[in-house]
C-alpha cells in the first residue's frame, strides 16, 4: 500500500459508487485515493471538491477493487493513497492496515504493539480518525473480548464487512 502525505493545495475530485449497501464517496487527489465516505456518513470531513469524470482512472480503480470486496472476490486493495495525519494517527493506520483479511485485534493489542498499552482510547481516537475506512481496515479493530465498538459506517456495517470476510460475532454485541 503507498501512502502519500496530502496537502491542503492539491486538487481533490470524488466519485459515488453506488452499492447494495447504498453510496460510497470515493475522494481522490492528485497523489490518490484520499478519502472514503461510507453509506450513511457525513462527508463534512472532507472539503467540497467536484465530482470526477466518469472515466477517471483511480476512482474507476478504486470503485471496481471495492465492488470486488463487497462481492467477496477481493481480499485486499492495491490503490495508491494520499493520506495525512498526526504521526501517531499514521503509525495506528499502518498497523491497522497490516491487519490480515477475515482477522480482528483489539484496541488494547494494538495500544501494546506501539509500546504503549494504556492508550487503547487514543488507537480508537486514531482509527475514529481514518480517512479511508475499508482500505485501512478498521472495521476488524474491535473492542475488549471481540465486542464490536465504534465505527465510522455504524455497527450494522461493521459486522456486515467482518461477516464479509468470514468472522463470526460469537461474543455478545
Amino acid at each position: 500500500m503507498e501512502v502519500v502525505t496530502a496537502t491542503p493545495t492539491q486538487a481533490m475530485i470524488y466519485s459515488i459508487l453506488e452499492t447494495k449497501l447504498g453510496p460510497f464517496i470515493l475522494i481522490a487527489d492528485t497523489r490518490g485515493l484520499a478519502g472514503i465516505v461510507l453509506p450513511g456518513c457525513d462527508s463534512g470531513r472532507f472539503p467540497a471538491v467536484p465530482r470526477a469524470d466518469e472515466d477517471h482512472s483511480l476512482l474507476g480503480t478504486a470503485a471496481r477493487q471495492i465492488t470486488e470486496y463487497l462481492q467477496g472476490k477481493r481480499t485486499r486493495f492495491t490503490l495508491p493513497l494520499s493520506l495525512s495525519g498526526t504521526r501517531f494517527q499514521r503509525t495506528v493506520w499502518d498497523i491497522i492496515a497490516a491487519i490480515p483479511y477475515g482477522a480482528t485485534r483489539t484496541y488494547g493489542q494494538i495500544a501494546r504493539e506501539l509500546g504503549s498499552p494504556n492508550k487503547a482510547r487514543a488507537v480508537g481516537g486514531a482509527a475514529r480518525a481514518n480517512p479511508l475506512p475499508l482500505i485501512i481496515p478498521c472495521h476488524r479493530v474491535v473492542g475488549a473480548n471481540g465486542r464490536l465498538t465504534g465505527f465510522s459506517g455504524g455497527l450494522a456495517l461493521k459486522k456486515n464487512f467482518l461477516g464479509l470476510e468470514g468472522w463470526t460475532l460469537c461474543q455478545k454485541t
